[in-house]
C-alpha cells in the first residue's frame, strides 16, 4: 500500500510532475496581462480616472513579466537548452510556441510602450543627473535625444497604436496559457473550451486587484494623499470583470455537471475530499464571494474614504488569493486523480528542493525586487506629485 494513494494508479500517476512552480507560472503570467489590460483603460479607452496609475500598471506588468519563465526554467532539467525552441521552433508543441509569444508581448509591446512613454522624461534626467545615474539614463535614451512638441506627438501617436496592439496581444499571452492546459484532452479537469476564458478573465481580475494594492501601499508609504475617484474606478472595472469570471467558471461548473460524462463521479469527489479548502473554501468562499460581496457594497451603497480603502484592500487580498488557489485547483487538481479514475494521489509541497516551498516565495518576492528597481529608475509618480502640490 503506497502512502497517499487511494485505489488503483500507474507507478507515472503516483508523482506529480508539475509542481507549485507551475502554478505559479499562470499565476505571474495573469498578473501581468491584468496590469496591462488596467493601463490601457486610460492609453485607448480614455478613463481619465485611472491616469495616476498607468505608469504604476507597466512598470507592474514588466516587473512580473520578466520573472514569468523562472518557473519554467527552474522545472526544467536542462534549463541551459530552453534557447534551443526559438532556434529550432516546432510550430506542434505549445509550450515551444508560448516562447514566441512571450517575446512578442516583452519586446514589441511592454518595452516599446514604457520607452516611449518615459522617452521625454528619459532625456530629462540624462542632462540633468551626473555619474553613473547620467550613464544609464543616456544608455536608456538609445540615442534620441529629441523632444520637441513634434517629436512627443509622435511618440504619443505610436505609443497610441503599440497599446492598441498591444490589448489583443495581452489576451493572447494568458488565454495561450489557458490554451495549454485546455487542449491536453486527456485530463478532463482541464479539457474544455472555456479554460482559456476562464484563465484570461481572471488573469484581469487578479491583474487589476495587483495594481490596486500597489497604488494604495505606495501612497500610504509615501505619505501621499490617495487619489479615491481613482481608486473607486479601478474598483468598480474590477467589480465588473469579476462578475463576468465568476460567471464563467458557474457556466463551467453547471455544464459539467449536466453533462455528466465517465469523469464527473471522479471530479465530485476530488473536489468534496482532496481540494475542498483549496476549492471550495479558498477559491468560491474566500476568494470569491466575499470579495465581490464587498465590491457590490461599495457601489450600491456609500461609505467613508476610510471605510472604502478597508473595503478595497481586503478585497484585493482576498481576491489574490482566490486567484492563486483557482491555479493550485487547476495544475495540482488535475493530476490528483488517475487517467482511469479509479485511484487518487495526494501532493506534499516539499520545502527546500529546486522546486519546493522555499523556490516558490523566492519567485513570487522578486517582482516586487524588480519593480522596486524599476521605480527608482523611471518613477511613476508624476500625477502623485502634481496633485500634492
Amino acid at each position: 500500500m503506497i502512502p497517499g494513494v487511494d485505489g488503483f494508479m500507474y507507478p507515472n500517476e503516483v508523482e506529480l510532475q508539475w509542481s507549485v512552480l507551475i502554478v505559479l507560472y499562470p499565476f505571474v503570467t495573469g498578473l501581468v496581462a491584468g496590469a496591462f489590460i488596467l493601463a490601457s483603460l486610460e492609453r485607448v479607452f480614455r478613463v481619465d480616472a485611472v491616469r495616476p496609475t498607468y505608469r504604476l500598471a507597466l512598470l507592474t506588468a514588466l516587473a512580473f513579466l520578466l520573472v514569468a519563465p523562472l518557473p519554467l526554467q527552474l522545472h526544467l532539467g536542462h534549463p541551459e537548452r530552453s534557447f534551443e525552441m526559438y532556434t529550432t521552433p516546432h510550430s506542434s508543441s505549445a509550450m515551444a510556441m508560448f516562447g514566441f509569444v512571450y517575446l512578442w508581448y516583452l519586446t514589441v509591446v511592454l518595452l516599446l510602450e514604457i520607452w516611449l512613454e518615459y522617452r521625454s522624461d528619459i532625456v530629462r534626467l540624462a542632462q540633468s543627473s551626473k555619474g553613473l545615474w547620467r550613464l544609464i539614463y543616456r544608455a536608456l535614451t538609445l540615442g534620441s535625444m529629441n523632444v520637441s512638441p513634434r517629436a512627443l506627438q509622435i511618440d504619443d501617436k505610436v505609443g497610441y497604436a503599440v497599446t492598441v496592439i498591444g490589448i489583443p496581444s495581452a489576451f493572447l499571452l494568458h488565454g495561450y496559457v489557458g490554451f495549454i492546459f485546455g487542449s491536453i484532452k486527456a485530463n478532463p479537469w482541464w479539457s474544455t473550451p472555456l479554460m482559456p476564458i476562464v484563465f484570461l478573465f481572471s488573469a484581469m481580475v487578479s491583474g487589476i486587484a495587483a495594481v490596486l494594492l500597489l497604488y494604495m501601499a505606495s501612497m500610504k508609504l509615501k505619505k501621499w494623499p490617495t487619489d479615491m475617484r481613482c481608486v473607486d474606478t479601478i474598483a468598480k472595472y474590477l467589480f465588473y470583470t469579476f462578475v463576468i469570471d465568476f460567471t464563467l467558471e458557474m457556466l463551467d461548473l453547471i455544464h459539467r455537471t449536466y453533462e455528466s460524462d465517465e469523469s464527473f463521479r471522479s471530479l465530485n469527489f476530488m473536489v468534496h475530499t482532496r481540494l475542498w479548502y483549496s476549492h471550495v473554501v479558498l477559491q468560491i468562499g474566500l476568494g470569491t464571494l466575499i470579495p465581490l460581496g464587498l465590491l457590490a457594497a461599495t457601489q450600491l451603497w456609500k461609505f467613508s474614504e476610510a471605510a472604502r480603502r478597508a473595503m478595497y484592500v481586503t478585497a484585493c487580498s482576498l481576491t489574490m488569493i482566490g486567484i492563486f488557489a483557482m491555479r493550485w485547483n487547476v495544475v495540482i487538481g488535475g493530476q490528483l486523480f488517475s487517467k482511469s479514475f479509479l485511484g487518487y494521489t495526494t501532493y506534499k509541497v516539499e520545502l527546500v528542493t529546486r522546486e519546493g516551498l522555499l523556490a516558490a516565495i523566492a519567485l513570487m518576492l522578486l517582482p516586487f525586487v524588480i519593480f522596486f528597481v524599476l521605480v527608482k529608475i523611471l518613477p511613476p509618480w508624476q500625477e502623485s506629485e502634481a496633485h500634492k502640490a
